[in-house]
């Protein structure tokens, strides 16, 4: 699989070092990889496109991008568009990162792993999909994080 995947930093409220678009890069590639094996059908968007945009945007875009495309009020963490384009929202994960202990460097990559699931045709609307979906991130955000990434997004 050949698929290229910028991150572009939107946003100017979260601090978002130049080494955490490069390695959240890198690492999407091993990400798509592992979120296809864990596809939730043959047919998904993942497979079939070669470039994906990553845009990490502030709560106000978030919130934006919520209420046009999805009719849904306020900021959230990602929406993915199967055309290729993930929107996450730094606010969002620098909050959750501080509630549940973990580096906001790590809550970003779970953020670009979730939209991949989604682009492998995961869904997390109903709590049965959200389970199976939240243990596929987990486990790749794992995998990843010990991989070398703990060190690049810290």
């Amino acid at each position: 699989m050949s698929l290229e995947v910028i991150v572009g930093n939107h946003q100017e409220e979260v601090p978002v070092p130049e080494g955490w678009l490069t390695a959240l890069e890198d690492a999407a590639g091993d990400a798509a990889r592992l979120a296809l094996a864990r596809a939730a059908h043959d047919e998904s968007p993942l497979s079939l496109l070669a470039t994906i945009e990553v845009a990490l945007v502030d709560d106000a875009t978030s919130d934006r991008v919520h209420r046009d495309f999805m009719d849904i009020e306020g900021p959230t963490d990602v929406i993915t568009f199967h055309h290729g384009e993930i929107v996450i929202g730094t606010e969002v994960a620098l909050r959750q990162a501080a509630e549940y202990d973990e580096p906001v460097g790590r809550e970003l990559l779970r953020y670009l792993v979730h939209g991949l699931l989604h682009l492998a045709g995961h869904e997390d609307a109903d709590p049965d999909e959200r389970d199976q979906m939240e243990t596929a991130q987990e486990a790749i955000v794992a995998e990843l994080w010990a991989g070398g990434l703990d060190g690049r997004l810290r």
